[in-house]
């Protein structure tokens, strides 16, 4: 199915995507950048599921968004300085942290490594969505593993067909450069993927 997520659908297409990711579906939905993927991160067989229409290896951790810092603690052990000080700073926005997971999340969250990717996504339906759902969601590009991330509906249904649910249709995504990605767990910051955030803009705000 898919849904104009325009202004004057916005909130049929945000109740619809809550609706059913609620349910265990996959729901693809613009973000700041391109199209994502989204599943509740506490149902298992949705991301099975997803990981199985993707082809993506399950070494490969799947990342989340969230639509308030308050939600952190459902998915992650501990906030340091550090982390707080870049949330500040750069959330909403184009920056991944990565925590130490809390206990009992799921090996398709974490891939097994004991950490958790997560970020509050930019100005986007992503951003919106998120918050109107106040729980975590995977954020996995829409593309089948190693492929192009897909910068508008029509990709994604050409890609997937009808193994998303739903997709929600707001024209071209802006694209550009990924999130950038910071791991957190330890003492100061290690950036393992240099996106929209660059390293010197990181490192004038640590």
């Amino acid at each position: 199915m898919v849904i104009k997520g325009n202004d004057i659908n916005r909130l049929t297409a945000l109740n619809s995507a809550v609706e059913i990711i609620n349910g265990g579906g996959i729901v693809a939905y613009p973000t700041e950048t391109f199209y994502g993927l989204g599943v509740r991160f506490d149902i298992e067989d949705s991301l099975e599921r997803l990981y199985k229409i993707k082809k993506r290896p399950h070494e490969k951790a799947m990342p989340l968004i969230i639509g308030v810092p308050g939600l952190l603690p459902v998915v992650t052990a501990s906030v340091n300085a550090t982390a707080i000080s870049l949330m500040h700073r750069f959330w909403p926005g184009p920056l991944t942290l990565i925590f130490q997971a809390r206990e009992g999340l799921s090996d398709l969250i974490t891939a097994g490594t004991g950490k958790v990717a997560v970020r509050i996504p930019g100005d986007s339906f992503a951003l919106e969505f998120a918050k109107l759902i106040n729980m975590p969601v995977t954020a996995t590009s829409a593309n089948p593993s190693g492929g192009i991330p897909a910068g508008d509906a029509e990709t994604v249904i050409r890609y997937f067909g009808e193994g998303v649910d739903l997709v929600v249709d707001c024209g071209p995504a802006p694209g550009g450069l990924p999130s950038t990605i910071v791991d957190v767990t330890g003492e100061g910051i290690k950036i393992m993927r240099e996106g929209m955030i660059n390293k010197k803009t990181l490192s004038l705000n640590s």
